[in-house]
């Protein structure tokens, strides 16, 4: 055995779901290694330069909560923050954190660098072939390293191809190389692999724009970090500015279609439906006068910035004339063009919920290697691959989550069980419980698992509990609260256009108004002790959105009864009598482990579920189960 090339876990990748998947493990007491084509694109931003947005914000705090690195990172390194969703409920609320991306990248490698256990190295993996005691990776100057388990996490280089119009060529994202062969050894392996598309708008000059044409996007006055564990919330150092797209700007692209990657035939892969490139909105929202453009610094060392909402493929030329046909970017100058990349990605529906292949012991997958798209999504699947993987080695059951729990556990659920044919991204909307799994309450739900997992410190998990006891004890409080009329708050209420008081009112039925805020009756509320803003926001949301919350928790049991009743491995579909056919091969395929999971699958219908349950019952009866 050579100590320097043997490990338990080695995580194939460096971007942020091998950033998480190595930090977990590592910090889970396993030796592990991780392998990056470049060290200088060590948890590289090469699409956007921000962190967190709608759903996103939430699976940032879900990481955090756990005991994972990003939000912490982002925090450290964040130039401008704002709070989407506002104007809607709570369950929405979202945090998005404009971030230094190169200093982002500099933190989070100085945080792989000093974590113990870890190994950072700069290595192309070529091979990656299965031993009777794990796997054996050969990289491309042609050392063999050995581990137990293998977490490939290998984001958009897996064979990638760049495509800027009529050129194209193999690359990774930001002119790095791709990595080449080891597609060959997954696919030997018995890795269903696809093959995915996704892009990046260009990046132009600073002194080339003209701001005042502009409208300027300030960052919040109160700055809400994504860290529970963050005790002095960051600046805003930056502001971000507003353009549109116009009629000319349509007409350009509609002119040069033919040109188009995209719809001239010279793209295989499969691009994200939610993060389309403006050439694919022009075409699809014809009806559409104008897109939103963010002009977006990279960083405060950098004269780059970026054209959000303008990603493309399209050829440089046509891409300049484009841009500058926008208010302010009149003479913009273009530092890296705008492109397409082409790579390949596992077939998510050959994971198992903890995110190891089905068939191949010790093999996980994270990331956009599992077919999602975005930083978050992908550093949540890390996180909890590295858990698993780490958990596997330990001989302990993994850690999954079901969709009552958290996002990551919507996000991992569809990927696992309904599989994806396109980039999957997480969105609000893909939550059914999403006033339960609000960004605010990700310590509540989470916090005490990660302590469990070994991830949460003593420290601050002793921190943690009395945050909760003060949340849990002003709830308790206002509940025995009376305010009486006075002209103050009669006053205040005329304000909001709620409806004036000539008897007291119990705080709690006050609270439950949608225009009064916790925070607006201070004043009339003199017992009140001080709590932090988080603490606040959680005692309000508590009290105002109770009854919808209790009856979230009820439909919550429903669907656990469903999660609860297993359905044993040795199962044959083939002796379920009125199974249809589809639903016979799909469950014969994906294995669930349970009803919930089975009703989930794509061509399992409802009946299906039916005659499995009886089936289910049939056995039991037949002592079987």
């Amino acid at each position: 055995m050579n100590d320097a090339l043997d490990f338990d876990i080695a995580v194939i990748g460096a971007g942020h779901a091998g950033c998480e998947a190595a930090l977990a493990a590592a910090r889970l007491g396993k030796r592990t290694v991780i392998f990056t084509i470049n060290l200088d694109a060590v948890a590289n931003m090469p699409c956007n330069p921000n962190i967190g947005g709608t759903a996103k914000g939430h699976l940032v705090r879900e990481i955090d909560a756990l005991g994972g690195e990003m939000g912490k990172c982002a925090d450290k390194n964040m130039l401008q923050s704002r709070m989407l969703n506002l104007r809607k409920g709570p369950a929405v609320h979202s945090l998005r954190a404009q971030e230094d991306r190169r200093m982002y990248q500099i933190d989070m490698k100085r945080r792989l660098e000093g974590q113990e256990n870890l190994c950072l190295r700069q290595a192309e993996v070529k091979e990656l072939k299965r031993t009777e005691g794990g796997f054996v990776l050969k990289i491309h100057t042609g050392v063999e390293f050995t581990a137990k388990c293998v977490i490939v996490a290998t984001g958009t280089y897996l064979e990638g191809r760049i495509i800027v119009g009529e050129t194209s060529y193999s690359g990774g994202p930001d002119g790095m190389f791709p990595s080449k062969g080891l597609s060959a050894s997954l696919a030997e392996m018995g890795v269903s692999l696809m093959r995915f598309k996704t892009g990046t708008p260009a990046r132009v000059h600073a002194r080339s724009l003209d701001y005042s044409k502009m409208q300027v996007q300030e960052g919040d006055e109160r700055v809400v970090p994504f860290s529970f564990e963050t005790e002095t919330p960051g600046e805003n150092k930056v502001v971000c500015h507003l353009t549109y797209t116009n009629e000319e700007t349509h007409r350009i692209i509609r002119e040069n279609l033919h040109r188009s990657p995209l719809f001239n035939g010279f793209i295989d892969g499969v691009g994200p439906r939610y993060c389309p490139s403006i050439e694919d909105k022009v075409v699809r929202f014809a009806e559409k006068e104008r897109h939103q453009v963010f002009i977006e610094p990279m960083g405060l060392d950098t004269m780059e910035m970026y054209v959000q909402g303008m990603s493309s493929s399209l050829p440089e030329d046509v891409q300049l004339r484009m841009l500058r046909s926008m208010a302010g970017l009149e003479k913009a100058e273009i530092m890296r063009c705008a492109y397409a990349i082409e790579y390949d990605c596992c077939d998510p529906l050959q994971l198992k919920p903890s995110l190891e292949f089905r068939g191949i012991e010790g093999l996980f997958g994270a990331g956009q290697f599992n077919g999602t798209s975005g930083y978050e999504e992908a550093a949540a699947q890390g996180l909890m691959a590295g858990i698993n993987a780490a958990r596997k080695l330990d001989g302990l059951p993994p850690v999954v989550f079901d969709r009552s729990e958290a996002y990551i556990g919507v996000l991992i659920d569809d990927l696992v069980t309904k599989g994806t044919n396109e980039p999957y991204r997480m969105l609000t909307s893909r939550a059914e419980y999403r006033l339960l799994l609000r960004q605010d309450n990700a310590d509540l739900r989470l916090t005490p698992i990660g302590h469990e997992i070994g991830l949460i410190s003593d420290g601050r998990y002793a921190g943690f509990l009395a945050k909760k006891e003060r949340i849990e004890k002003e709830i308790a409080r206002i509940r025995t609260v009376n305010l009486p009329p006075s002209d103050g708050l009669n006053r205040l209420l005329e304000e909001k256009g709620s409806s004036l008081l000539s008897t007291g009112i119990n705080m709690v039925e006050l609270l439950r108004r949608p225009e009064v805020g916790y925070d607006e009756l201070a004043p009339f509320d003199r017992e009140r002790p001080p709590l932090s803003d988080a603490e606040r926001e959680q005692v309000e949301t508590a009290v105002k959105y109770e009854g919808y919350i209790r009856r979230q928790f009820e439909q919550v049991e429903q669907f656990r009864r469903n999660e609860k009743r297993l359905i044993p491995d040795d199962i044959n579909y083939d002796e379920v009598y009125g199974l249809r056919i589809e639903a016979r091969q799909k469950l014969a395929k994906m294995r669930p482990e349970n009803v919930g999971r089975a009703s989930r699958i794509s061509g399992v219908s409802p009946a299906d579920i039916g005659v499995l349950l009886i089936y289910l019952a049939g056995r039991e009866r037949d002592g079987k189960a």
